[in-house]
């Protein structure tokens, strides 16, 4: 499925496969895998944290950037020379769709990072029903999709790791983005549950809260929310990659909650 539909399928820069990646050897089903690499979905990994983490995976490892702009995907994944996949998370049939075809392709997803996010600033009483609405399916109902495919799938295969990213606000209450706050606590909440019912820690489930980052997503939150001290995406990205690539049998860290209060790591 072309992913300049609007729908879920996974299509990327051959150009930049061959030049990133050019020991490959064949795999069941008519793929192809490369020695030592191994395969990692971004969600939201057209912009901000999302794609400083997909730059950092790309040199070494194979990546599937999802987003719901297939502009945005299609520039990312020439940009990158990596594959890219249309997925508006709040669909529960484009998150199957889109992990269908990444297996279909590589056979295995060893990490999944869960960076989507909808912003939601202002006052309950400012926000429009449909912004509140639009935050609830893309904070909640969406993440939800995206850790029951992802979880599952990992549990099929036997190992992996997602990392969900959520927000320093949960921890220290700011006025002013309720709405976001809550959507937000969802996650965390749903994270939390989830690393506790592993009982393996061949799959990890973690989380991460970074505190206001200079990103599109700031942007739109305004300067008077970013702090005095913060880390850059690029920073935070580090940190999220790191995690990502922890090994099946390395130490149990399933639940772990990373985060620093001013933004700094």
């Amino acid at each position: 499925m072309p992913s300049t539909t609007g729908r879920t399928g996974v299509r990327g820069s051959e150009t930049g496969r061959t030049r990133r990646h050019a020991a490959r050897v064949n795999c069941p089903g008519g793929g192809w895998r490369d020695m030592g690499a191994r395969t990692f979905v971004v969600v939201g990994g057209t912009s901000g944290l999302g794609l400083a983490v997909a730059r950092l995976l790309v040199d070494e490892h194979r990546v599937v950037v999802f987003g719901n702009v297939p502009g945005e995907v299609a520039a990312t994944a020439d940009e990158l020379g990596c594959d890219g996949a249309v997925c508006d998370i709040s669909s529960d049939e484009q998150v199957r769709e889109g992990f269908a075809e990444v297996v279909e392709r590589y056979g295995t997803i060893d990490g999944v990072a869960a960076c989507a996010s909808m912003w939601a600033g202002g006052e309950l009483t400012e926000l429009s029903v449909e912004h509140i609405r639009r935050a609830v399916e893309i904070n909640v109902l969406g993440i939800t999709y995206l850790l029951r495919e992802v979880v599952g799938h990992l549990h099929r295969q036997g190992h992996g790791n997602v990392v969900y990213i959520g927000a320093m606000a949960l921890a220290a209450p700011r006025p002013g983005i309720p709405v976001y706050r809550a959507t937000k606590s969802y996650g965390s909440s749903l994270v939390d549950s989830l690393a506790e019912a592993q009982h393996s820690n061949r799959v990890k489930v973690m989380q991460l809260h970074p505190g206001p980052m200079p990103t599109r997503l700031q942007e739109r939150v305004g300067a008077e929310f970013l702090d005095e001290v913060y880390a850059m995406p690029e920073q935070v990205a580090t940190e999220v990659v790191r995690l990502l690539l922890l090994e099946p049998d390395d130490l149990y860290v399933s639940g772990e909650r990373v985060l620093r209060a001013d933004g700094r790591w």
